[in-house]
């Protein structure tokens, strides 16, 4: 018998011819998701791909496979729609599901002021979220994707991409703060040039990641060459390393919420970088309940001073 679990991952490998990258999608490991399509290869008695040694390619027996199992799958959904009960509101009315795709800073830092608001649970909104860097959640959108509404920032243009169809709001600009130890004995909001800058040791992200690439271009304009003392993409850690007197990192305002103690702020103008935040959502996915969710978001954000600049 055919399993819907190895169907939902067959749709996913198909789509990106790649184990890895539909474990990603579906948090498996690559390992899970190889088992799980040779089970299905055993069960249906047919080859579903031409395995390379750095790549696959689906074969013309899972195209078809893909195509009937997103219609089974469709019905199977339906069915159990149709026979669960429903998530109800404190009132006892049936609440209607948003799948939210967001980035971890927003989810970190918005998200639970946004669910302790007032009113929160009088929208009607059973929220399922997605916690995931922005390429992940623009994937979730796709015609076959399960999100209604993606969170997503970019920093510059930094390359990330997303299809022409997807309806886009843009919230506000999320400004990048230059913070360096506190025991390094700069008053805060002390004003330091380009010079300064390139002298210190520095807690940057990863090369080749998109932020990565946007301040590399951005220290270079400005002959600024810094001494990297540590690599982290995880903004949270960049600031608890900057607070023991590792080095100066660049953190988004956002991520200044729960900033640890020993740290200072300090103003460069040449270092002026922001990451736009973008809500889109397909126009195939009409949920009643996006409109009400985006208001409820943008005062949120309007708390947080993250809000659109009058024009």
């Amino acid at each position: 018998m055919l399993n819907p679990v190895h169907l939902r991952t067959l749709i996913e490998v198909v789509n990106h011819k790649s184990f890895a990258m539909a474990a990603t999608r579906l948090g498996y490991t690559p390992s899970a998701v190889s088992q799980q399509m040779t089970a299905l290869e055993s069960t249906t008695g047919t080859t579903l791909f031409t395995r390379g040694a750095k790549s696959i390619e689906p074969t013309p027996a899972a195209v078809t496979m893909v195509r009937h199992a997103r219609r089974v799958l469709t019905d199977i959904d339906t069915l159990i729609a149709a026979t669960s009960t429903p998530d109800l509101d404190p009132s006892g009315k049936p609440l209607q599901e948003l799948h939210l795709g967001i980035f971890p800073s927003l989810a970190t830092y918005a998200l639970p002021r946004l669910l302790g608001s007032p009113g929160w649970d009088q929208l009607g909104i059973a929220l399922r979220v997605h916690v995931g860097e922005p390429n992940l959640s623009i994937a979730g959108l796709r015609h076959d994707g399960e999100l209604d509404l993606a969170l997503i920032f970019q920093v510059g243009q930094a390359g990330l991409a997303w299809p022409a169809q997807l309806e886009r709001q843009w919230l506000g600009d999320d400004p990048f703060r230059v913070v360096v130890p506190a025991s390094w004995k700069i008053e805060d909001s002390s004003t330091v040039s380009a010079e300064q800058l390139a002298n210190m040791p520095w807690i940057m992200h990863h090369p080749g990641t998109s932020d990565a690439t946007v301040i590399s271009r951005l220290f270079s304009a400005f002959n600024i060459h810094p001494r990297v003392v540590a690599y982290s993409d995880d903004f949270n850690a960049s600031l608890h390393m900057a607070a023991a007197g590792l080095g100066a990192t660049l953190v988004p305002e956002l991520a200044m919420r729960q900033a640890p103690e020993g740290i200072t702020v300090i103003d460069a103008p040449e270092i002026r970088l922001a990451r736009s935040i973008f809500a889109l959502r397909s126009p195939e996915r009409t949920n009643p309940k996006t409109g009400v969710f985006m208001d409820k978001l943008a005062a949120v954000l309007g708390e947080l001073s993250i809000e659109p600049k009058r024009r």
